[in-house]
C-alpha cells in the first residue's frame, strides 16, 4: 500500500474512531465545551487558542461535583482524558471589539492568528463554539520594545515527572492526582526574579505534552507560583504525512515561529539532559544565534538518567556564540544567568 493511500485509510479509521467516540459520548449526556487557553501575540495580531470537547457532567451529589464545587484539585490524571474533541466546529473569537469565525481542527484545536490592534499587556479574548457556553482566555500583548522571552519546557524542567519513563509516564499522566506531582526545586523563584528583573518579558512553556493536560499544566504552574505563560502543546495522532505526532517537530517549528514573529527578541531556552532539549535547542542557536540569550540545561540526577534512557549527548559547544548553563536546579542556573547579568 502507498504511503498516501495508507494515511488516507489511518485518517479513515481515526475519524471513525472518534465518531464513535462522539456517538457515546452524546449516549452518555456529555456536554459539548469550549476550552480557553492563553494566548500572546503582538500590538498587530495575538495568537488564539482553545480547544472545543464533549466533556462528562458530573453526577449531582458525587465526589466529583463536591470536588469541582471547593475548587479542589485532587484529580486523577485519566478524567483529563475523558472528553472527546469535536471535529472542524465552527468557533467564534470575539477580542478588541474585533469578531472572527474559525473552524477547529480534526483534533478539536483553535490554534489560530487573529489580526487586531492592541495595547500592549493583558487582554481577554471571548470564545464560544456552538452550543456551548462562552469561556474567557487572557491574552498577553508583547511591546515591539520587548527584547527579551522566556521559553521553557515542562516535563523534568519545571516539574519532576521524568516523563520518558515508559511506565511511569502513564502512572504520572493517568492515575497520579496532580497535587503529587512536583516543582523543580529552585525553578519557580527562578522564573520569578526574571520577572522581577524583565517584567515585559513574555513567558511560553513549549511542551510535548498533550492538550487534554493543559488544564492540570496551568493549575500546576500556578500552585507552584511559576509566572503566567501561554502554554504550546501538542495532540497525539495523526498528521498528513505522519503517523503519530513528532514532539520534536513540535517544538522546532514553534522555535521557528517565534523567530519570525518577534524579529528584533532574543529567548532564554530552559530545557533538561533527558530528551532532546539540547539537540532542538543547539540546533535552533546555529540557525539564529542573535535570536538565543542563553540556554539553560537541568541536569537529571544518575536516577532520573536511568530511568528516562540516559543522558542526552550535551556535545562541545566552546565554539557556540550562545552560553550554555548546566545546572540540576534553579539555583545553579540562576548563577549563571547573575554571570551573564541576565539576572
Amino acid at each position: 500500500m502507498s504511503g498516501t493511500r495508507a494515511f488516507r485509510l489511518a485518517h479513515w479509521v481515526s475519524d471513525t474512531v472518534n465518531g464513535l467516540r462522539l456517538k457515546t459520548a452524546r449516549r452518555w449526556k456529555f456536554i459539548p465545551q469550549t476550552v480557553a487557553y492563553q494566548g500572546y501575540g503582538s500590538t498587530e495580531w495575538v495568537r488564539v487558542l482553545g480547544r472545543v470537547v464533549l466533556t462528562s457532567k458530573p453526577v449531582p451529589g458525587s465526589k466529583a461535583e463536591r470536588l469541582v464545587q471547593n475548587g479542589n484539585q485532587n484529580f486523577r490524571g485519566w478524567r483529563a482524558f475523558t472528553s472527546v474533541p469535536v471535529q472542524f466546529t465552527e468557533v467564534e473569537i470575539l477580542l478588541g471589539g474585533v469578531t472572527t469565525r474559525v473552524h477547529a481542527d480534526r483534533g478539536g484545536l483553535v490554534d489560530t492568528v487573529v489580526p487586531v490592534a492592541l495595547t500592549p499587556g493583558w487582554h481577554t479574548a471571548t470564545l464560544r463554539a456552538e452550543g456551548t457556553e462562552p469561556v474567557e482566555a487572557r491574552i498577553f500583548v508583547i511591546s515591539a520594545d520587548t527584547r527579551l522571552g522566556i521559553v521553557s519546557d515542562i516535563d523534568d524542567t519545571i516539574m519532576v515527572t521524568a516523563l520518558p519513563r515508559p511506565f511511569l509516564a502513564l502512572w504520572n499522566t493517568f492515575v497520579l492526582n496532580e497535587r503529587a506531582r512536583m516543582a523543580t526545586p529552585g525553578m519557580a523563584v527562578l522564573m520569578d526574579r526574571l520577572k522581577v528583573e524583565h517584567p515585559e518579558a513574555p513567558v511560553l512553556y513549549l511542551s510535548t505534552g498533550p492538550w487534554n493536560a493543559a488544564p492540570t499544566l496551568a493549575r500546576f504552574i500556578a500552585r507552584n507560583l511559576y509566572p503566567s505563560g501561554a502554554l504550546l502543546l501538542t495532540d497525539w495522532g495523526l498528521t498528513h504525512d505522519r503517523w503519530f505526532r513528532s514532539g520534536q517537530e513540535h517544538k522546532r517549528r514553534n522555535l521557528e515561529l517565534l523567530a519570525q514573529e518577534f524579529p528584533n527578541m532574543r529567548w532564554l531556552l530552559f530545557g533538561d539532559n533527558g530528551q532532546h532539549d539540547e539537540e532542538i535547542y543547539s540546533g535552533f542557536a546555529q540557525e539564529h544565534p542573535d535570536r538565543v540569550a542563553a540556554i539553560g540545561i537541568r541536569q537529571l540526577s544518575a536516577s532520573e538518567a536511568v530511568f528516562a534512557g540516559g543522558h542526552s549527548d550535551s556535545g562541545d559547544h566552546s565554539g557556540s556564540s550562545v552560553p550554555w548553563i548546566y545546572s540540576p536546579d534553579g539555583a545553579g542556573l540562576a548563577k549563571g544567568l547573575q554571570d551573564l547579568d541576565l539576572l
